[in-house]
């Protein structure tokens, strides 16, 4: 493709999508829907601006799934794997086996061959991530039941697609040697000298990421060039992604594995927000890319056939979905979202169809029709979406009673803590004695290392920026507690989360007297002025703000200023080493933490709670 056809098609795409997702907000169609339909209409068989050959950018395109599984990754922490096993391993796991099967039996029954029937059921378990996150997201209903277990069983069908493309080479056997238009570093290797090269590769961006990369983020932190650090985030993704790619695998799940792996570095929330932007405009190229490639001649050809596949995808996926949801005893409101939700076809169905012609497991014809199904099934997806959300949850909202609607699991209590040097840390550390979990961010990379040291989760990350601080959860905070000590940005930061969070408290540390006034004037009442005591008031303040009794909140601070200062003594007279001190500090932790439950136990039975007037009136 020449250079001014290249930009044209770039220009023209960047257009129809600035045009289509504003109108289709509007009407309430949703951005996703928005982007399918402006491909369709810039496409070949519409206007035909874009012209036949899109293939250059559907390529480029695809790039925003690549970076969409990454983020993905970042999100799967171990507790929150742990929390989804149920939904990932067991109903992700059913979804792909059950279906599979009866799709299977069912393209039997159709006429094709056992090989094509088997290969089709395998590709037809997929959904599209990318729409589903975008619409659940879009709607709000993410964190109910129904958009947890679609998470859990999109994140199994992502990972499943490696053995998927691991079977596809021996089904075609007893064929001729598969096709390969792109050569790769496996296309003359055997089997398992293949098999070993791909557990070599993932073995080396498993400990590259665990190992390596947080020393590299912490250099590049410390030039303090955000554009450094784009830089590198955009290098992991493309790196990983060309990686697989010359394995013969799906680039998606290389970028999928380093987010997984990097989804406990301090450097998670910056990563999140430096791909964010770019992930959402290339996804956005992606749909438009899919509708703008939809072959309608096949549709004319074979309309009856293309129509009998649609609904066999789209039908039978729904049914087996609906039936796992009341296996797993959800309520009928969200076993419908949930069925209605993955009953699609999804992006990786068009990798795996392409891979399938090139093993020479599957026809190119019969491909090409299902390739067309597929992208029918997506741009149905919002459709479905608005008539769940325009016809069917009405209907429960009427008939059912307010106990029976979706019920949202609990929300931990939540604070965020903005700075984590000498003043943040003695907040963190009373919050995180009585249990409570924050999100901590720091600047100050060098700092981010020691701290991480005494057993802190501390993420690099600059609390200015909007976008970083949503992508550290403060939408669901209760509390945000700002602690660094750069007091004119810290009332630039305050200023600006009020604006945006207005139900937020937000408990601010300042430096004296003079940046003091500078709060009040603002209104900022919940202000600290840098001691000691002033960081236990504050971490008192902010017990109480998470529902801890006063008397409880102040003996708490009584009794950490006593372990401090005893512990402060012990290690200046024991004039330890840096490894032994840790060591130490840790232990005094949990010293303090136990010290903290057996005065729990005793003021319980003591009930010292007449004093607190405040907690006295609320329960008298």
């Amino acid at each position: 493709m020449e250079y001014k056809d290249f930009f044209f098609q770039a220009a023209v795409y960047l257009l129809a999508a600035v045009l289509s997702v504003p109108l289709a907000k509007r009407f309430g169609f949703g951005s996703v829907l928005g982007y399918l339909i402006a491909g369709i209409v810039i496409g070949p068989f519409v206007l035909g601006v874009v012209g036949e050959n899109t293939t250059d950018v559907m390529h480029f395109a695809e790039f925003g799934v690549v970076m969409m599984l990454f983020l993905i990754g970042l999100e799967l922490r171990p507790a929150l794997i742990w929390k989804l096993r149920a939904q990932i391993l067991g109903m992700g796991a059913l979804q792909v086996c059950v279906t599979t099967i009866v799709l299977t039996a069912l393209c039997l029954l159709l006429g094709y061959s056992l090989i094509s029937a088997f290969v089709i059921g395998m590709i037809f378990t997929l959904s599209s991530t990318a729409i589903v996150m975008q619409m659940l997201t879009e709607k709000g209903w993410l964190q109910t039941p129904a958009g947890q277990s679609s998470f859990s069983v999109l994140l199994f069908q992502d990972i499943a697609v490696i053995p998927m493309m691991a079977i596809f080479p021996l089904l075609a056997i007893t064929t001729a040697k598969p096709i390969t238009e792109n050569p790769n570093l496996v296309s003359n290797l055997s089997g398992w000298q293949h098999a070993l090269l791909i557990i070599t590769v993932i073995s080396l961006i498993v400990v590259g990421a665990r190992f390596l990369l947080r020393p590299v983020f912490r250099f590049i932190a410390g030039t303090k060039l955000r554009e450094v650090f784009t830089a590198a985030s955009l290098l992991i993704v493309i790196a990983n992604a060309l990686a697989m790619q010359a394995l013969g695998l799906s680039p998606a799940l290389g970028t999928f594995l380093a987010g997984v792996v990097l989804a406990e570095s301090e450097y998670r929330h910056e990563l999140e927000s430096d791909i964010e932007p770019f992930k959402g405009l290339l996804l956005g190229l992606f749909f438009i890319s899919v509708g703008a490639n939809i072959n309608f001649n096949i549709v004319i050809d074979h309309p009856l056939l293309i129509i009998k596949l649609t609904c066999l995808l789209m039908l039978t996926k729904f049914a087996i979905l609906y039936i796992l949801a009341k296996v797993f005893k959800f309520n009928n409101q969200n076993s419908l979202l949930f069925a209605l939700s993955l009953a699609q076809g999804g992006e990786f169905c068009f990798v795996l169809l392409s891979y399938a012609v090139q093993s020479q497991v599957l026809l190119s014809d019969i491909a090409n029709q299902l390739v067309v199904v597929v992208a029918i099934s997506m741009v149905l997806t919002p459709l479905v979406f608005i008539a769940y959300e325009k016809i069917i949850a009405p209907l429960f909202i009427r008939s059912q009673e307010e106990r029976e609607f979706d019920e949202l699991k609990p929300k931990e209590n939540h604070v965020v803590i903005a700075g984590f040097g000498r003043f943040g840390q003695i907040v963190g550390r009373l919050l995180l004695a009585n249990k409570i979990k924050a999100t901590i961010l720091d600047l100050d990379s060098e700092n981010i290392e020691v701290i991480r040291k005494f057993g802190f989760k501390v993420f690099y990350g600059d609390a200015s920026r909007l976008d970083l601080l949503q992508a550290a959860g403060i939408e669901k905070a209760r509390l945000f507690i700002l602690a660094i000590d750069d007091s004119a940005k810290a009332l630039e930061i305050a200023l600006n989360v009020r604006k945006h969070y207005p139900h937020l408290k937000i408990l601010a540390r300042v430096r004296g007297r003079t940046q003091a006034y500078d709060f009040l004037k603002e209104d900022f009442n919940d202000i600290y002025r840098e001691t000691f005591d002033s960081s236990l008031m504050m971490g008192v303040d902010a017990l109480r703000a998470l529902g801890y009794p006063a008397y409880h909140a102040l003996r708490c601070a009584q009794l950490f200023k006593h372990h401090d200062e005893e512990s402060i003594q012990q290690l200046f007279k024991l004039n330890v080493l840096e490894k032994d001190y840790i060591n130490i500090a840790k232990e005094n932790r949990k010293n303090l933490e136990k010290a903290f439950h057996a005065d729990n136990e005793e003021s319980e039975i003591k009930g010292d709670l007449a004093w607190d007037i405040e907690n006295a009136k609320e329960r008298g």
